[in-house]
């Protein structure tokens, strides 16, 4: 606690010390581009970062620098509908998070940041329906893992043809590692510790020109999983042999680059070594998405980690993934839920999957199923309280999964409590495969598992009064450009259904 509080009045201290400059820059300082998240029916979250050298620190002196912002109901920025200032102070690395409120509901805006003579690319973001305003549709694309050196983006280019209307982001934003020479593309460093390597980091990842354009297309809801701190962290236990403190010292500075580097609300301004990341965002009498954390509070991985049998630590009672308090918000706010579909955002796969054919077990301890009572109780507060139509949505595993969600794991009888559609990566894992070869047998073994694919690309969700729709796009490789698009398989959950149906 002590070292917590030291570190957030330092940091505190520093961003209240800054003193105002006029904006003089010798290259262009709007480098990483522009985006928008956490949309309100009044409002978003715009954010941008000064870095005119952005892969060395940024290129800023130690002083803060007044933005302008605008914000218009068309594209070409004519019609003005509001404005104001804001700070881009050193101590958050000159990053700016404009919450701005009083705008339409249910409408598109255009937005823009002004520093000096230079001006950033314009941003397209959209405010939700009112609470318990219908709205017909929404359309948006599930992502995650998009390791830099392991393929190129060219999925988000496709994302962008296809014209969501929002985008979530499920974690593994920037991988922490060390480059490569085996790589598609070089990561910037050595693996990333202080808070000037993962600033850099993510610099290079949002260097991008696809992801840039996927950022300024429509706002996105963004949560992390292990790679934006330290694979497989859990809590604040690190992979790697360190210390308490200077694990937390690490987490610290990869919490507040994170920050820096997100459309989020001051709500998650880290404070010490801690950052507030799940939280809700509603759309009308539509959907609500619940925003889940499964990294700062989780209990260390029972069994050494990896995938083998369960051990008696799986069963651990006080084992969770979640932690206390996130459980209970998460129960509390779907059994409060009025909205029509209610979308679990979730980094690592929910459903039991059983890897190993035959009486003999191997599940990941990194997922759910290595705290399986967490889970159970998850489980049958969806078949007791039963709210309306729990679709959860999953990154992590690099590969695509359709899973029924169910309290009986082996019945193939037993009813669903849910949905789980889990999206494959972006780039992580390289090129992947159509199939495994033990595809047929993990079907057996598991009969709540309706579909496996090992392909790159994203979901793509569509919801209405009637469905949610959930489109596999995949691409067939990433590590060379000009990979096409197409569809593998489409899904439908009905409304007031329990379980999956293909299309």
């Amino acid at each position: 606690m002590d070292f917590t509080r030291r570190l957030f009045l330092i940091r505190s201290a520093a961003l209240a010390s800054t003193l105002y400059a006029a904006p003089s820059f010798t290259k262009y300082p709007f480098s990483l581009g522009v985006m928008s998240g956490d949309p309100s029916p009044d409002g978003f979250v715009m954010w941008t970062r000064l870095a005119p050298d952005p892969l060395n620190g940024g290129g800023m002196d130690n002083t803060a620098i007044e933005l302008e912002w605008l914000i218009a109901e068309d594209e070409g920025m004519k019609r003005i509908v509001k404005s104001g200032k804001a700070v881009a102070a050193p101590a958050l690395a000159h990053s700016v998070h404009v919450a701005v409120s009083g705008l339409a509901s249910q409408r598109p805006f255009w937005y823009q940041f002004k520093a000096g003579k230079e001006v950033s690319p314009v941003g397209r973001a959209m405010t939700a329906p009112r609470h318990g305003a219908a709205q017909p549709q929404l359309k948006f694309a599930v992502a995650s893992c998009q390791n830099w050196e392991a393929g190129l983006w060219t999925a988000y280019d496709h994302m962008l043809a296809d014209n969501p209307d929002l985008v979530v982001h499920l974690g593994d934003y920037i991988y922490e590692g060390a480059a490569k020479d085996t790589g598609v593309r070089k990561h910037n460093s050595a693996e990333i510790v202080t808070l000037s390597d993962y600033r850099n980091r993510h610099a290079l990842y949002k260097s991008d020109p696809a992801i840039q354009k996927m950022h300024a297309h429509c706002p996105w809801i963004v949560t992390w999983d292990d790679h934006e701190v330290d694979n497989n962290y859990a809590g604040d236990v690190p992979e790697d042999q360190q210390s308490r403190q200077e694990f937390l010292e690490r987490r610290a500075s990869a919490y507040q680059a994170y920050y820096e580097h997100m459309p989020l609300r001051l709500s998650s301004l880290p404070q010490g070594t801690k950052m507030q990341m799940y939280r809700r965002v509603s759309f009308g009498s539509l959907a609500e998405f619940t925003v889940l954390d499964t990294r700062q509070y989780r209990t260390d991985q029972p069994c050494g980690d990896g995938t083998k049998a369960p051990c008696e630590g799986v069963f651990d009672p006080k084992a969770t993934i979640l932690g206390d308090t996130q459980e209970a918000w998460l129960k509390d706010s779907l059994d409060k839920s009025r909205a029509r579909w209610n979308i679990i955002a979730n980094q690592v796969l929910m459903a039991r999957i059983d890897l190993k054919p035959g009486s003999e077990e191997a599940l990941s301890m990194d997922q759910w199923s290595g705290y399986e009572v967490c889970r159970n109780r998850m489980m049958q507060f969806l078949q007791e309280r039963k709210p309306a139509n729990p679709i959860v949505i999953t990154g992590d595993i690099h590969s695509n999964w359709v899973s029924d969600l169910k309290v009986n794991w082996k019945d193939e009888k037993a009813p669903a409590v849910g949905t789980e559609f889990t999206g494959t990566s972006i780039s992580s894992g390289g090129d992947g495969t159509n199939e495994r070869p033990t595809t047929q047998a993990c079907y057996r073994e598991n009969p709540h598992l309706k579909m496996f694919n090992g392909q790159r690309g994203y979901v793509m969700i569509t919801l209405n009064a009637a469905q949610c729709r959930a489109d596999y796009r995949v691409v067939p490789f990433v590590t060379k450009p000009g990979a096409p698009i197409g569809t593998h398989s489409s899904w439908v959950v009905e409304n007031n259904r329990r379980g999956v149906q293909k299309v």
